[in-house]
């Protein structure tokens, strides 16, 4: 026991080396970056921190670009826990922008229904476009990288198409739709500030997201499938359809994402539409990495760095560009970071006088596995167990 203790200690202690190492790199990475852009690294710091905290209404500013980040953010670790690579939440966002602003503006229902059936409309508008990449992927095995990538040009020049025909403003002067009505919209959570109701709703679906993930048979499925789709297939459990199944999810929280957008912040749709929440939601994932209840400060962070951009050039006299810089610095950090701990292998188990060499590498095995091992019968392995170890 006090063996198996000392081990635990040696790789914690190893991993926060490694990190804290990386973090200093990556610290000392963007003090040059400062430096060579003529500003002060204490000053750009400190302006930043109050751009994005430094009075109510800039953290309400945070908090309204982190609830967009929440949902990408989600969006894209449910697809990534499940092997699915993603890259689509920016045009899953469009989409359910679209679909906001023409529920918002073309259907009259009664007010208490207007706002649910706009947000509804957005998630589903969602799930539509990643369907699309769904069916290519399983029916004719078209990368859902490259599938989902071009979807996003293709959902942007949907979002031009629509402002400047069926959803443009009855006066056609502006390339953008008319204001939403009223019910449609999400309620402010402090006056004088544009902080929505929708932030909420966010958080709300983390805690969903993680329930669903670690709790339900649905969500084990996912996680089985993304750790072997051999594996969760000789389990009893399909890939196609699990992996439809994390497709529809993902595209519909993106889409929510779009919806909130329009309902709590801009009110209307307008070309160019996008802040590019849906690219910087794979930063927050990889940030997170990949845990639903780890997007929450991942999320705020670069909703920090957002909402501070323009305090640094007010403030500091350095362009605010450099806050991608500062956000691709991070994820740079992280991925050092993981590829230097891959390369160090993984963390070696306690020894166990009980083990031998055989009983070593099984117990590693089944620390990673995410499936229990069948067909183990008295004498060695059966055929489920050799087909989800190949």
């Amino acid at each position: 026991m006090a063996t198996a203790a000392a081990v635990s200690v040696r790789n914690l202690l190893r991993d926060a080396a490694l990190l804290l190492l990386f973090v200093a790199l990556g610290l000392a990475s963007l003090s040059l970056v400062v430096r060579v852009a003529g500003g002060s690294p204490p000053v750009v710091a400190r302006a930043l921190a109050e751009g994005a905290f430094g009075s109510a209404y800039n953290l309400s500013e945070t908090l309204v670009q982190t609830a967009p980040l929440l949902l990408t953010g989600l969006a894209v670790t449910l697809a990534f826990r499940c092997r699915l690579f993603n890259i689509g939440a920016e045009g899953q966002l469009l989409m359910g922008a679209v679909a906001a602003a023409w529920a918002g503006t073309r259907l009259a229902p009664a007010a208490v229904l207007h706002l649910p059936l706009a947000l509804l409309a957005g998630a589903a508008a969602g799930a539509a476009w990643a369907g699309i990449a769904a069916l290519l992927k399983i029916y004719r095995g078209v990368q859902e990288v490259l599938s989902t990538l071009l979807l996003n040009f293709v959902a942007l020049q949907m979002v031009a198409w629509m402002v400047r025909g069926p959803l443009q403003e009855a006066a056609r002067d502006f390339p953008q739709s008319d204001t939403i009505a009223v019910p449609a919209r999400l309620v402010l959570l402090l006056p004088a500030t544009r902080l929505h109701a929708g932030v909420l709703l966010a958080l709300f679906l983390v805690a969903a997201v993680w329930f669903y993930l670690r709790w339900t048979a649905g969500g084990f499925a996912l996680r089985a499938v993304g750790a072997g789709p051999e594996a969760a297939e000789a389990a009893g459990i399909s890939p196609a359809r699990t992996q439809a199944i994390a497709f529809l999810l993902s595209g519909a929280l993106s889409g929510l994402a779009g919806a909130i957008q329009i309902s709590g912040v801009t009110y209307l749709l307008s070309d160019n539409y996008s802040a590019g929440y849906g690219y910087t939601a794979i930063a927050v994932a990889l940030l997170a990495n990949l845990s639903p209840l780890g997007v929450v400060p991942s999320a705020l962070f670069f909703g920090a760095l957002t909402a501070g951009s323009s305090a640094i050039q007010r403030l500091a006299g350095v362009s605010s560009v450099l806050v991608l810089v500062l956000q691709a610095v991070t994820l740079f950090s992280l991925m050092g970071y993981v590829w230097a701990r891959g390369r160090r292998g993984p963390h070696p188990p306690a020894p166990s006088p009980q083990l031998g060499e055989r009983g070593r590498k099984n117990r590693r095995y089944e620390s990673v596995s995410p499936l229990p091992r069948c067909g183990r019968g008295a004498g060695g392995e059966g055929n489920s167990g050799q087909r989800a170890g190949n």
